[in-house]
């Protein structure tokens, strides 16, 4: 946030900002969801909904378990929520009590840290490294010290793009099962992968909290529209917290939701457009002498080491949004403990300016 305020103030000074920072795509949400949303407005009242979400939407979201993953899914365990940040802080609520600790990996999206923290749970941090392509393992769990209540797992992940694939994320589905930890699996990055598909939670076990969002393949960041799939006994402290923290998410938006899952053709060209993106920087980064990168196998992300410029990655995204008007992100906010030496470069923006970006840095850093 600090650096989408300093690339606010500079372009509010009439001077040129290559966005490299924004983990939200470039784009407007697909035409049909437009479309859907201004009928709508035309005829519905737009009043509240029941908490859980509209009927209609959540069948379409079973609907896209059973056609994308082969899982048959009762729309009964589908909660619509306020963007995935909601599901984070239901899931969170529901799963544990004052005092749990709860594991995840670092790098991993700082938002998991600080709801933690504030609903008075414990994070406990997994130094993950390269060769666990920067994802939980049994082998760092069993390095924890103390009991633990529950796994939040990201695949793909935010910063670092990596992804677990099933064997690796079913030898952490039967760790946690074995030893009643609860495993919160965020597949907000779902459909937007490029070394293969994303494997959910839900077609490993029923007793994994999902959550999911419109805002990353389906290009609806704010529209704040996200979805849980739950286990039956979480159903109910799920929708009584639901209805006292939000009433119900944003009736226009589950609305024209609806009609996001119709949009398949042209979400996939959003797809393409970030793959080739992904391609240049994966090109050009190591040209500049940014070599040691995390797999970007997907989100829109590329998280590289910049250990031999720098050791304070906030200042080093200072000056080089001053020097550059290149915005990227600082990886202090996804690694406390190691971020100071790693920026988080994004690729959901306009190839364009992308590949301008890819050149002025070449250029700074030689």
């Amino acid at each position: 946030m600090d650096v989408m305020q300093a690339a606010a103030a500079r372009a509010a000074e009439g001077k040129e900002v290559l966005h490299l920072e924004v983990g939200q795509p470039g784009t407007q949400a697909p035409a049909r969801v437009r479309e859907a949303a201004a009928r709508a407005l035309e005829s519905d009242r737009i009043g509240y909904t029941v908490a859980l979400g509209i009927p209609e939407l959540r069948q379409a979201i079973a609907r896209h378990y059973r056609a994308e993953y082969g899982v048959d899914l009762d729309p009964g365990r589908v909660v619509v929520t306020t963007g995935s940040s909601a599901g984070f802080l239901l899931s969170f609520l529901s799963c544990f009590d004052p005092g749990d600790r709860v594991a995840l990996a670092a790098p991993g999206y700082p938002a998991y840290r600080n709801i933690l923290t504030a609903l008075g749970l414990e994070p406990v941090l997994l130094e993950t490294e390269d060769e666990d392509r920067f994802q939980p393992t049994p082998a760092l769990l069993d390095r924890v010290e103390g009991p633990l209540a529950g796994l939040i797992v990201a695949s793909p992940s935010n910063p670092t793009g990596t992804m677990l694939d099933e064997a690796h994320f079913k030898a952490l589905v039967d760790y946690c099962e074995a030893r009643q930890v609860r495993i919160v699996s965020d597949e907000i990055y779902h459909g937007i992968t490029f070394t293969g598909r994303g494997v959910s939670a839900l077609e490993l076990t029923g007793s994994a909290v999902v959550i999911n969002s419109f805002s990353k393949y389906f290009s609806m960041t704010g529209w704040r529209l996200g979805w849980m799939v739950l286990p039956e006994e979480l159903l109910r402290p799920v929708e009584c917290l639901s209805q006292n923290l939000f009433i119900s998410a944003p009736t226009l938006s589950q609305v024209a939701g609806v009609a996001a899952f119709d949009c398949k053709e042209e979400l996939d060209a959003l797809v393409a457009a970030y793959a080739k993106s992904r391609a240049l920087l994966l090109e050009r980064l190591p040209q500049a002498g940014l070599d040691r990168l995390a797999p970007a196998d997907g989100a829109f992300y590329i998280y590289a080491d910049v250990s031999r410029f720098t050791n304070d990655s906030k200042a080093f995204c200072t000056r080089l949004l001053k020097e550059t008007g290149i915005a990227a992100t600082p990886g202090i906010d996804f690694d406390p403990l190691r971020g100071h030496q790693t920026l988080r470069f994004s690729f959901a923006g306009k190839y364009e300016e992308i590949e301008e970006a890819a050149e002025r840095l070449r250029g700074w850093l030689a």
